[in-house]
């Protein structure tokens, strides 16, 4: 288990999060279009991912970019 891959859904996921967005509601619709997922199962995945060390892995800056994004939020509650 230790060396299996991302799946490809896990991987466009992460691919998304580097992208930049600009405007309301551009990130959401590419979420759909894109990947076919409902931003609410987008999320939930995400978060998932960032506690995947196949993820950290696999894309270290980004991963540790939301963790520190995710734990901030937490801490702000």
């Amino acid at each position: 288990m230790e060396h299996e891959q991302l799946g490809e859904r896990e991987r466009a996921v992460l691919a998304l999060e580097r992208r930049g967005f600009t405007g309301p509601g551009a990130k959401e619709r590419a979420i759909r279009e894109e990947l076919g997922l409902a931003p609410v199962r987008y999320y939930q995945l995400l978060n998932a991912l960032l506690d995947d060390e196949r993820a950290l892995a696999h894309d270290p800056v980004t991963v540790n970019r939301l963790r520190r994004i995710r734990d901030r939020r937490r801490s702000d509650r």
